[in-house]
């Protein structure tokens, strides 16, 4: 019996002095915005800067660039100086993968003169190995894919709105892309002389722009709606290769079940008509819509996808999403939606290093497909 009390003894001291050790080890919440106040993630605006910074590293694998890491920088700020204007957001992004590829992502949005004026800009630089597959459902659906080359890519896309009644903006854009095929295997080197493909295409197009936006905040949203739709025309006359244009319809809609939960809904929906390249047409799969698929697996001239995604605010820093969602394509826009429709499902956890400002990590789903994403800002 003594023995017993005296095991039982050391058990339970032992169980203490593990959790006083654990507790001692593992750093409080207060260190840990501590040290991430050192980096600008500080969980604060200041307005006092000209531009309040924030930078927070993490982890990511996609089925295109398999695993690397990545790097965001956040800036906040208001481009007014009226104490209660919209705050502005700029987000930059560098990645590094283990198949050798790496790149630069851009966004901003810009609010001027109490929100009359919106300055919207992304941009992309990438130097990124790909896997092509070719045209449509079929071309998409086999396991292997055709070729490979290796995608050097520039891309810049401006967009200037105004206000014209309330919630309402019409604009005028630019879409600007350059596109270097290097070191291409002998299946691409045979596609591209049967095809007539060169090695290096540009593509420039004038937009015009239509928006509805009642969203309290663009890159998270907790309430409210929008309506974008954009068309562009690209011409040799102001300087792209191909003569083609393309539509595109997005509607999100932000429903909140209370101050910690939300619903969130996403259609999106691309047409591309003319002589459009092949670099050009439209595809399924990103880190926006239908997450986890390789982006240019699936690709036609014209795609729709749509989703659902609830989203929890936990304790502290901490949230959680999952969502579901399909999306189909089609060569012809009347026959959009009567073809495969290809499923979506996943989940994701948000860290706000910014006031309402998240990096977030989603795993997505598809079929014969996944992906785990390292992005700032909700996919939608």
């Amino acid at each position: 019996m003594t023995f017993r009390i005296y095991v039982t003894g050391l058990v339970l001291t032992g169980l203490v002095t593990a959790h006083t050790a654990t507790a001692s080890v593992l750093p409080s919440r207060d260190d840990i915005d501590h040290a991430l106040s050192g980096l600008g993630s500080n969980n604060q605006f200041d307005r006092s800067k000209t531009i309040d910074w924030g930078v927070l590293p993490g982890p990511f694998y996609t089925p295109e660039l398999e695993l690397g890491v990545g790097v965001a920088l956040v800036g906040m700020y208001q481009a007014d100086s009226a104490p209660e204007s919209k705050i502005s957001t700029l987000s930059l992004s560098g990645f590094a993968s283990s198949t050798g590829a790496f790149g630069l992502n851009l966004n901003n949005y810009t609010y001027l003169d109490d929100d009359r004026w919106r300055f919207y800009l992304s941009g992309t630089l990438n130097n990124v190995p790909t896997n092509y597959w070719g045209k449509g459902y079929q071309a998409g659906r086999h396991k292997d894919h055709l070729a490979e080359y290796k995608s050097q890519q520039l891309r810049l896309r401006p967009s200037l709105l105004r206000r014209v009644a309330d919630n309402t903006y019409l604009g005028l854009g630019w879409d600007f892309s350059t596109l270097n095929v290097a070191s291409p295997d002998k299946p691409f080197r045979d596609y591209m002389a049967v095809n007539n493909v060169g090695s290096h295409s540009v593509n420039s197009g004038v937009s015009a722009t239509f928006s509805y936006d009642s969203r309290d905040f663009l890159p998270n949203a907790r309430h409210g709606q929008a309506l974008d739709l954009r068309y562009t025309y690209y011409a040799p006359s102001i300087g792209s290769d191909s003569r083609f244009n393309t539509t595109e319809i997005q509607y999100n809609y932000y429903y909140p079940l209370d101050e910690k939960n939300v619903l969130a809904f996403d259609n999106f929906a691309r047409f591309a008509s003319g002589d459009v390249p092949w670099d050009q047409l439209s595809h399924l799969g990103n880190g926006r819509q239908m997450r986890g698929y390789y982006d240019g697996r699936y690709q036609d001239n014209h795609i729709f996808a749509t989703q659902v995604e609830y989203r929890r605010k936990l304790d502290w820093r901490h949230g959680i999403v999952f969502w579901a969602g399909s999306g189909t394509m089609s060569d012809s826009a009347r026959h959009l939606g009567g073809g495969h429709w290809l499923p979506n499902a996943g989940v994701g956890y948000r860290f706000e290093f910014k006031p309402r400002m998240n990096v977030r990590l989603d795993f997505g789903v598809g079929k014969q497909s996944s992906g785990f994403y390292f992005q700032v800002g909700e996919a939608f």
